[in-house]
């Protein structure tokens, strides 16, 4: 099941690998333009750096996923390769990594390079974990209830209390709700609960959500 960054600001970790500082910063994009972007403000943010490797992976869909990375200068192979490989090993999706390396003065070697780069992004990647920076995506079913302006908000309240994902609302003549679940017919239970048997979802597709 692929993960990916919660919203929010990007996660920042330094390593250190003989006096050389790696600073590995991650964000979550939904496109591969704004990984790029990502990029490029990375390079505004630190002008004096080496060199500014990256690796991204955008796309739910194996079909449709896009991945992408540079070595930015390093000897080819070093380190935007085992940076994608670090995100792909960790199933992560719509999510930049640069790793800016302000050179210590002491080289390194292909293999020192690889465990550096590769390491700096895994470092990130664990911090987010522990800080409960990562959320799973899954493929859910999507459905739509309408329901009056009376009772929108108690139905909402009771929905989200009991664990529903709303992904959406909509607020016209009536207020219709987009859920999201993996399992319809017990959603279709709670909403016969908390309606009465007044209204019905009507499905609408399938989406990743994060969850």
């Amino acid at each position: 099941m692929p993960s990916t960054l919660t919203t929010g600001s990007d996660v920042i970790v330094e390593t250190v690998v003989k006096h050389s500082r790696f600073v590995a910063t991650l964000r979550r994009v939904d496109s591969p333009a704004g990984a790029r972007d990502f990029v490029d403000e990375q390079r505004r943010l630190h002008p004096d750096a080496r060199h500014h490797c990256w690796a991204y992976v955008t796309g739910n869909e194996p079909s449709e996923r896009a991945e992408r990375s540079s070595d930015d200068g390093e000897p080819g192979g070093t380190a935007g390769l085992p940076m994608l490989q670090v995100l792909r090993a960790r199933e992560l999706v719509d999510v930049a990594a640069v790793v800016t390396r302000h050179f210590g003065g002491i080289k390194l070697g292909a293999g020192g390079l690889v465990r550096a780069y590769s390491g700096a992004v895994a470092a990130a990647v664990d911090w987010a974990t522990e800080e409960s920076r990562l959320v799973s995506r899954e493929r859910l079913q999507l459905l739509s209830l309408v329901v009056g302006h009376d009772t929108a908000g108690r139905v909402e309240a009771e929905l989200r209390g009991r664990g529903v994902i709303v992904v959406g609302t909509d607020y016209a003549t009536a207020v219709t709700f987009t859920l999201a679940t993996r399992d319809p017919e017990h959603l279709a239970a709670v909403v016969a609960e908390l309606t009465v048997g007044r209204r019905e979802l009507v499905p609408v597709g399938v989406r990743w959500v994060d969850t």
